[in-house]
């Protein structure tokens, strides 16, 4: 089984975006020298707890801090930018990293309308449609490919280009990618009550593209894990708080764990635990109990590879968790 990272670049309290860029940094190169398949970063918008606006500057930043490991994003808002420029990054990024480079692409419908307005400078702020998305996929593909015979010259013009991935969180994206012949990343930590249904449709529709012949999945997971259930659960406190506060229309930063601990001891909601899903939303424990987890949601959802999500406030913390999922998947260090 393949891992790799999602990075969302969490913003936590007490700690500025520079630190979160820094930490993300720092699990690059750590997922790199444990064998780690990707390193994928996110786009954000106006959003406090996410500290990536433009992934392609992480993306650069990561691949010259790295060596063996792919990295890309995860993905870039396609219905907010020109494909012809989208593509221009990313063929410079393929430069300067050849055969190390994904872009992930995935739809702005989780974007404030004003926001959207304000990127995209148009008035109106009408939320991105799925034609609309498609349309810009399709005009995406041929601009990475140079010989698709347009009228000028997509630079920098050099072999092969970027990995093309389609991003989504519901059947009709994992229609999507099967009818055009895309290697596909569902987000099951967003819709887990539609994942089953999604990885399913993906490969039994599947057209084979021209550099995909067969269905390429990732299931992406959010999973906390160490050393054991209790302090996995400790950890855990974080996400279960900040759940808590969204329910509620308090925005804020990702809380420490032992506070998180002492406020969900408290009455109150607890949105997560009061969720019925065929997988958890959450993989949360031991070494041995994600491992056993995550491998029944791949064998049944017929994944190849697993991205991995983390939203932890402690640093440490979290790289004690890809560490240990490492090793429960005894990947190969590089």
């Amino acid at each position: 089984m393949k891992l790799s990272v999602v990075e969302q670049a969490p913003v936590v309290e007490g700690l500025t975006p520079a630190h979160s860029l820094q930490h993300s940094i720092e699990l690059a190169r750590l997922a790199d020298r444990l064998g780690y398949e990707r390193f994928w970063v996110a786009e954000h918008h106006a959003e406090i707890f996410n500290a990536v606006p433009a992934p392609e500057i992480l993306i650069a930043r990561i691949a010259a801090e790295t060596s063996g490991i792919r990295v890309g994003s995860g993905g870039v808002l396609l219905s907010l930018y020109s494909p012809l420029k989208v593509a221009e990054v990313f063929r410079t990024l393929h430069a300067l990293y050849p055969d190390r480079i994904d872009l992930g692409i995935g739809r702005a419908n989780r974007v404030k309308p004003p926001v959207f307005a304000a990127l995209r400078d148009d008035t109106a702020g009408k939320e991105p449609s799925s034609d609309d998305l498609w349309r810009r996929l399709e005009q995406l593909r041929a601009y990475l490919n140079p010989d698709s015979g347009l009228p000028f010259t997509v630079s920098p013009r050099m072999p092969g280009g970027p990995a093309l991935w389609l991003l989504g969180a519901s059947v009709s994206s994992a229609e999507a990618a099967a009818r055009l012949g895309l290697p596909y990343a569902y987000a099951h930590f967003i819709t887990p009550q539609f994942t089953r249904e999604a990885m399913d449709t993906y490969r039994a529709a599947f057209v084979p593209g021209p550099d995909t012949p067969s269905p390429r999945p990732i299931l992406s997971v959010v999973v906390c894990c160490a050393e054991t259930d209790a302090e996995a659960q400790r950890v855990y406190a974080t996400h279960r708080l900040f759940h808590r506060r969204m329910s509620q229309g308090d925005v804020r930063l990702l809380p420490p764990a032992d506070l998180a601990v002492a406020e969900m001891d408290k009455p109150g909601p607890d949105p997560l635990a009061e969720e019925s899903f065929e997988w958890p939303r959450y993989v949360v424990g031991s070494p041995d109990r994600v491992r056993d987890q995550l491998t029944k949601m791949a064998d049944a959802t017929g994944a190849e590879e697993l991205g991995v999500v983390s939203m932890i406030h402690d640093q440490r913390d979290r790289l004690r968790s890809y560490r240990l999922l490492a090793e429960a998947f005894e990947l190969t260090p590089r």
